[in-house]
């Protein structure tokens, strides 16, 4: 298995992000949706979905989730408006920890993204708002680690790699 880039998004004071890292496994596996699908699945990641990445700055503060390109690319602002814009194409894996942002900054015709969220957690979506903020912050940082990487169960990096963050 490959080793994840790794990116870390501080607190701008709007947006939590996290103490975790964000993990991205690049070409990691086969651009199909349902191939992504059934892996994230045996790897108790559920509740999955397919569309794409929303145009607005948004996280979820209780629960992770994991995005696979299943066709297409698209450009992601991760970290929240002074983040960072990363270019994912078909086959990666994104793993955004609870409370870090995300934004589609563009993308090519017909991108196809599945996600999916660990123990198939029911998710929130959060903006930013004002007033939000603490009650996000602490709920982002209580969210339980996951039990298994959705690419490489429980022999994946992330694993290692966010309990090696706390």
């Amino acid at each position: 298995m490959i080793e994840p880039e790794t990116y870390r998004f501080a607190d701008d004071g709007r947006f939590p992000n996290s103490r975790l890292p964000l993990l991205i496994y690049r070409a990691a596996l086969p651009a199909d949706a349902d191939g992504m699908e059934q892996r994230f699945g045996a790897n108790e990641w559920s509740n999955a979905w397919r569309n794409g990445v929303f145009p607005f700055h948004h996280f979820h503060s209780n629960a992770d989730e994991v995005l696979g390109i299943a066709a297409g690319e698209v450009r992601v602002k991760f970290g929240g408006p002074t983040g960072q814009v990363i270019a994912l194409r078909a086959g990666d894996v994104v793993i955004i920890p609870a409370g870090v942002a995300h934004c589609n900054r563009g993308q090519s015709p017909g991108p196809l993204i599945v996600g999916a969220y660990p123990g198939g957690a029911e998710y929130d979506t959060r903006l930013g708002e004002p007033g939000e903020h603490e009650a996000a912050k602490r709920a982002a940082a209580a969210v339980a680690l996951p039990s298994a990487d959705p690419v490489a169960g429980r022999a994946g990096a992330m694993l290692r790699l966010w309990r090696g963050a706390g």
